[in-house]
């Protein structure tokens, strides 16, 4: 190997490598990111033969966080993120501050002093962006409630794991470690320091970034270069990122997030998305390839008890605190453990704590590679978290009476009101999903004077809709009571504008059953998966993004919208 080509070396090694035990694990039925983290504990300094650069790798997988928060800031308006604000605020801040304290209550425990056991335990407590989003995306719940949920969780964390990095050095005497120099003494004057400067860069993100960066992308767009198109999308998601953190003070992972937020304004976002997705997937593999390459084996060996106790926070206490708030804010199950999968890892913030914590005199060795061993275990482990959720919530309904009690318990939003005007409740158009989809086939529906039932996991929509007159139901449509309650056994059509996969199942065969002569319209994301869902009974599948809802709504609304013929339509 050339020694002066690090990063050649480090990228082919990498790639070559997370490749090979990739394909490895996928025949073996195993997660393929397991295969990337391996490769990366096998060119990492704990191991022997080549070594590869850390600290090149950790640069790298920054820029793929950096590319896939700004993918999903494409998708994910500023409508979503406040859609979920009544449970992605409190949910993460009471989350976080749940899992400090078991990782402080475990530290303390083991002997450590106040300051170590503090970093240790918000190190345990805030989730990887990347793991948390890769699973989204495969899962095709990326733009689902649950997914806003999830990603709103995200932000909120990514937020307060700014104010922990900005307060910890002024707060590093009072903890037991060594204050840096030129650290500010006031507290008080750094907090305030910090909210100002987040205020400023969202202020300057939402109302100049809204306006400006959409113009730039349209001005490149109308050049005819693809080359000049895909250098703008990549050049916006690193350089709005890393000039958000030197000028704001926020994380790469924030900025890039709300850089995508702001591109979503422009009629060329979904284009930009797509252009990005192969950088976006080659990054995300040098992460995890980075994640493995921090990662001591021989910590197994030495703090065995140490390490089980972190990964059990992490899987098992971060999950039970995230489900059970979930389920306080009423709801549904199968959103509790999704959201609590989501957040059953620890990554790329974790690092950085533990890292500045040392330096602060904060964080002993051992805390460092326990935090380590903690994160690559968790994120090889997430994906069958996620595969368990299906078996363990037919587990907990067939043996748990909390469970069945708390989704039996009695809830106005979940049944249509007893006021409900007939035209409702027959020939009506049952409509899951109120997002962008969903409101644009809703305003048609409207227009005309088709009558519609709306059905969402959103409570805050469906109260809205309520307030303003609009027939709606709230809860999971894969739940049989969900879609009775909307009288789907007397509806003309179920359109499932949702991008919520995962219960699309159980929505056709309760529809089916109920009324074997409905017309069923969905949306999908591939070819695959319109063919598979034809074959279970569906009628329409609309594939694509672009002009998606008036496609969708224009084929309701046909006066021959109730033929028999099947067919997946292409929305262009």
């Amino acid at each position: 190997m050339h020694a002066n080509l690090t990063l050649i070396n480090t990228i082919a090694a990498g790639l070559g490598l997370a490749l090979i035990l990739g394909f490895l694990c996928t025949k073996v039925r195993l997660p393929a990111l397991v295969g990337y983290l391996l490769a990366g504990v096998i060119i990492g300094p704990y191991t022997p033969g080549f070594v590869a650069d850390a600290e090149i790798a950790a640069q790298l997988a920054e820029i793929g966080v950096m590319l896939l928060m700004f993918g999903v800031g494409l998708h994910f308006s500023l409508d979503d993120l406040l859609s979920v604000r009544k449970i992605a605020l409190p949910g993460a801040v009471v989350q976080m501050v749940v899992a400090t304290l078991m990782g402080m209550g475990m530290a303390l425990w083991w002997g450590w002093s106040l300051g170590p056991a503090v970093v240790l335990g918000i190190s345990l407590s805030v989730a990887s962006t990347v793991v948390l989003l890769r699973a989204l995306e495969s899962l095709g719940i990326l733009g689902s409630m649950t997914g806003r949920i999830a990603v709103g969780w995200l932000v909120v964390e990514d937020l307060a794991m700014v104010l922990v990095l900005v307060l910890l050095p002024p707060l590093a005497g009072f903890l037991g470690g060594v204050a840096p120099e030129g650290a500010s003494d006031s507290v008080w004057a750094t907090l305030g320091m910090t909210l100002l400067r987040v205020g400023g860069f969202v202020a300057v993100m939402l109302v100049i970034g809204r306006k400006f960066f959409p113009w730039v992308l349209w001005q490149v767009t109308h050049t005819g270069s693809r080359e000049l198109f895909t250098l703008c999308v990549v050049a916006a998601a690193v350089g709005i990122a890393f000039a958000s953190a030197e000028l704001f003070g926020v994380s790469f992972a924030l900025g890039a997030f709300f850089a995508g937020m702001v591109l979503r304004e422009s009629e060329f976002s979904h284009r930009a998305a797509q252009e990005s997705l192969p950088l976006r997937d080659a990054f995300a593999v040098l992460f995890f390839v980075s994640v493995g390459m921090l990662f001591d084996p021989y910590v197994l060996v030495n703090e065995p008890v140490h390490v089980l106790g972190v990964v059990a926070i992490i899987i098992v206490g971060k999950s039970l605190a995230a489900a059970a708030l979930v389920l306080a804010l009423r709801y549904p199950l199968n959103t509790a453990l999704t959201v609590s999968a989501s957040l059953a890892q620890i990554g790329e913030f974790s690092f950085i704590l533990v890292g500045l914590g040392a330096k602060l005199g904060l964080m002993p060795d051992e805390g460092h590679s326990l935090v380590l061993a903690g994160a690559l275990i968790s994120i090889a482990l997430n994906p069958l978290l996620f595969k368990a959720i299906e078996p363990l919530q037919a587990l907990l309904r067939e043996h748990s009476m909390l469970v069945r009690r708390l989704e039996a318990r009695d809830d106005p939003l979940a049944e249509l009101p007893r006021t409900t005007e007939a035209k409702y409740l027959s020939r009506q158009v049952v409509l899951v999903g109120y997002g962008r989809v969903g409101r644009r086939i809703a305003d048609a529906l409207k227009a005309v004077g088709q009558p519609f039932v709306v059905a969402d996991q959103n409570r805050e929509i469906v109260e809205g809709l309520r307030e303003r007159g609009v027939a709606a139901v709230w809860g999971n449509a894969g739940e049989p009571e969900v879609l009775i309650q909307a009288h789907i056994a007397n509806a003309r059509m179920l359109v499932v504008a949702t991008q919520d996969t995962l219960s699309l199942h159980q929505m056709i065969e309760t529809a089916r059953t109920l009324n074997p002569e409905i017309r069923i319209v969905v949306r999908s994301h591939n070819e695959d998966e319109a063919e598979r869902l034809m074959s279970e009974g569906v009628d329409t599948v609309f594939l694509g993004e672009a002009e998606l809802a008036q496609a969708m709504a224009r084929y309701v609304l046909a006066p021959n919208a109730h033929a028999p013929a099947a067919h997946a339509a292409h929305a262009t």
